[in-house]
């Protein structure tokens, strides 16, 4: 008998949402299908102006909700025609919502949403909001998906996974049966600093493939001065997003200098991501075997050249060579998530996020 659940996941770098469903009769999950809906102009531009501080938030924020909720409906039925599947045969959805705002040090992080109005939309059980109770025991609340990795992608000798969306993360997965944590923590910027200085200079959404960075020289004396930000070398737990690593962060530290030609400046943020996940590497979980790559910083071609160089000797491998699309690990991670939250089973890992202990992550919305 199938065991189907929904995981969609609209990540930092605010190019739409991606929906997968999966079987978890199966073990690992099957994926029976993926739909990405890339965001309206509209949605996007509104969601990245409730980034920062501005006038008449709540109600911006709450109208923007609901549309998402609209955009994320519109995927699920997508994913549902596609897979000839009905919603009847879909124990939950789980739903990460648009993180806005990300701060574990005030004690809180935001992720927009309207899952009451999915649940309607979708007539699916509704699983949402799975930062807050970790934050409650005291932990960052993220990252949450080192818990999936490490059923997803532990093997008998130890690994590193890097999601590389539009921050990137670190998970060290140690030898199956091992004594030792799981450990995972942002390590930086991913795709957030490439994505807005293509859109800057280029007018394109990303730097498609890294051609345009695959042209440039990388500065090693801004590189030098970009790694100088202190959230490098602080300990984990810890995770960070567009509060932090954004145009002013990179335009601050570009001021110092006689300008740059905008391609050699791209390149040395490609080396930028690459060079912080090789660090945090080495400096956290030297004993892996081989890194596997996932997000969508896995296609661009320059990055994941980068990122070889930053921790050979050890193998850089593509998810999809392990079964899963990197596009879909995250989505599914939350379908996963939505599972364990029914089951009642904990969802964090403590000595990732820095939770005083395991927690029921997610809050249910009945359809």
């Amino acid at each position: 008998m199938r065991e189907l659940f929904i995981g969609l996941m609209s990540g930092t770098s605010l190019d739409g949402v991606d929906a997968v469903l999966a079987d978890f009769a199966t073990t690992p999950p099957g994926v029976l299908g993926h739909v990405h809906h890339g965001f309206a102009g509209e949605l996007r531009d509104a969601l990245l102006a409730l980034q920062q501080p501005g006038a008449n938030e709540l109600h911006r924020a709450a109208v923007v909700a609901q549309h998402l909720a609209r955009a994320y409906a519109a995927a699920v039925g997508d994913l549902l025609r596609h897979a000839e599947v009905e919603p009847a045969e879909v124990l939950a959805l789980g739903v990460h919502g648009q993180t806005v705002r990300h701060r574990p040090d005030a004690g809180y992080t935001i992720q927009l949403n309207a899952p009451a109005t999915l649940a309607e939309l979708t007539g699916i059980d509704v699983v949402a909001d799975f930062r807050s109770r970790d934050l409650a025991a005291g932990g960052q609340g993220a990252p949450l998906v080192p818990a999936f990795h490490a059923v997803l992608f532990a093997a008998e000798t130890p690994r590193a996974v890097i999601n590389v969306g539009g921050i990137a993360n670190l998970t060290g997965l140690p030898a199956r049966g091992s004594r030792q944590p799981v450990i995972g923590f942002d390590c930086g910027p991913g795709n957030v600093l490439l994505d807005a200085w293509a859109r800057e200079h280029l007018g394109e959404p990303f730097d498609r493939d890294g051609r345009w960075a695959a042209g440039g020289c990388v500065d090693e004396a801004l590189l030098q001065t970009l790694l100088a930000e202190p959230f490098f070398s602080t300990a984990p737990p810890k995770s960070t997003g567009r509060e932090l690593f954004d145009l002013p962060w990179l335009r601050t530290h570009l001021a110092r200098y006689a300008p740059r030609p905008p391609q050699d400046v791209m390149a040395t943020l490609t080396r930028l991501t690459a060079a912080c996940i090789g660090s945090a590497l080495a400096q956290h979980f030297p004993q892996a075997h081989e890194v596997i790559i996932c997000g969508g910083g896995a296609y661009n071609a320059t990055l994941r050249r980068m990122l070889a160089e930053e921790v050979a000797p050890r193998p850089l491998l593509s998810s999809a060579a392990l079964g899963v699309a990197p596009e879909q690990v995250e989505a599914l991670a939350f379908a996963w998530l939505a599972r364990e939250c029914l089951a009642r089973r904990c969802g964090n890992l403590p000595d990732v996020t820095g939770a005083e202990g395991p927690r029921v992550l997610g809050c249910v919305y009945p359809r």
